[in-house]
């Protein structure tokens, strides 16, 4: 039989493969695999979800219009130059479906989010990687793999997995390193957990320029993940050509109502980023006096690279801590075998995770 032709890309998507969250034989575990938010999402999120149930019989507002007015007064942008996406990744798509396609590049740190080499195939162009510099994205790097063909760049800032970041001004001599023509994508999922006095969201890249968007995720510190919201700040023309793009009623109303709730809780956007300033630092000092390499994160997780002898590596730990209970996320697809990526969770999670890996190097000393 004659099967349909695929558009160039299709084919060689390699299918995401999320965090587990789930260990065989086990009813409850303590997952540490996909950097959700460790308190969850705020009390008066969760309220405003539940009132409105009462209006599951009607469409949403297909303009999310008082998420984005939450997401304005929260961040003091125009809601003007906001949309808002089922996830963040329907944004991400939703850009390289506007911008590239067959015979374009799209380019991206080699250790960068796996989304992105799965976006640009699917618009038909080719992923590029930049060599990284300390497991951090290099702005030279990247400028110096720019080529004729480059159409888009992506940067999550800070990079999942590894927590680096680009400072401010790297930020600012990268976008004025790339041409005109070339979007850059600032995809700043972990935010709000940093701490350091020289980063920026890229909110004022996309102000000063036409060509430069931010995005933006409920997944992280507003424990929000199933509900898929994500949102982008850029210039009018791009948010107008992202709004004709976008599902027409993609996200519902429970949705749209426990964003903004969370939006205006400061008190516990504080407090949740107050928990990874503890819990950070804690975890990353803990597994470094065994011995271990932990890469600097300024994200709500650690990226730990384990010994290359056998019975230490990182997939000897990894069913090491499943065996106790806990899944951390293996990094192999990010072309870091040697690697867990490690979430902040709760205080009592975090310390059962470090008793575990100490339990793991002593018992392989």
């Amino acid at each position: 039989m004659t099967q349909p032709v695929l558009r160039p890309g299709i084919a060689e998507i390699a299918i995401y493969v999320p965090g587990r969250a789930k260990l065989a034989g086990r009813k409850k575990a303590i997952k540490l695999s996909s950097n959700e938010g460790a308190l969850g999402p705020s009390p008066a999120a969760v309220k405003a979800y539940r009132r409105a149930v009462r209006g599951l019989d009607r469409y949403p507002d297909g303009g999310s219009t008082v998420l984005r007015e939450a997401i304005g007064r929260r961040h003091r942008l125009d809601p003007a130059r906001i949309v808002c996406g089922v996830g963040s990744d329907e944004i991400l798509v939703n850009l390289a479906r506007a911008y590239a396609g067959p015979g374009d590049e799209i380019l991206y740190s080699r250790h960068g989010f796996s989304m992105y080499p799965i976006i640009a195939h699917s618009v038909g162009a080719t992923p590029v990687t930049a060599p990284e510099r300390e497991l951090t994205a290099d702005v030279d790097s990247l400028l110096g793999r720019v080529g004729p063909k480059t159409r888009m760049v992506y940067l999550a800032n800070p990079n999942n997995p590894t927590g680096t970041y680009v400072p401010a001004e790297g930020l600012r001599r990268l976008r004025q390193g790339l041409r005109e023509d070339i979007v850059l994508v600032i995809d700043s999922a972990y935010a709000e957990f940093v701490v350091r006095n020289d980063y920026a969201d890229g909110a004022a890249l996309a102000d000063e320029s036409a060509n430069t968007v931010m995005t933006r995720t409920f997944s992280k510190i507003h424990g929000l993940a199933a509900l898929r919201i994500g949102w982008a700040y850029g210039p009018p023309a791009i948010v107008d050509v992202l709004n004709r793009l976008r599902s027409p009623f993609g996200v519902s109303t429970p949705a749209q109502e426990a964003g903004a709730a969370s939006m205006d809780d400061g008190a516990f956007l504080d407090m949740a980023r107050d928990h990874n300033t503890v819990w950070l630092p804690w975890l990353r000092d803990r597994l470094a006096a065994l011995g271990l390499d932990v890469v600097p994160s300024a994200a709500n997780f650690v990226l730990v690279r384990f010994p290359s002898e056998p019975g230490r590596t990182a997939s000897d730990a990894n069913r090491f801590l499943n065996a106790r209970g806990i899944i951390p996320r293996e990094t192999t697809v990010y072309d870091l075998p040697d690697c867990l990526r490690i979430t902040i969770g709760k205080g009592d999670e975090m310390l059962a995770c470090a008793e575990a890996i100490e339990a793991f190097m002593e018992k392989r000393r």
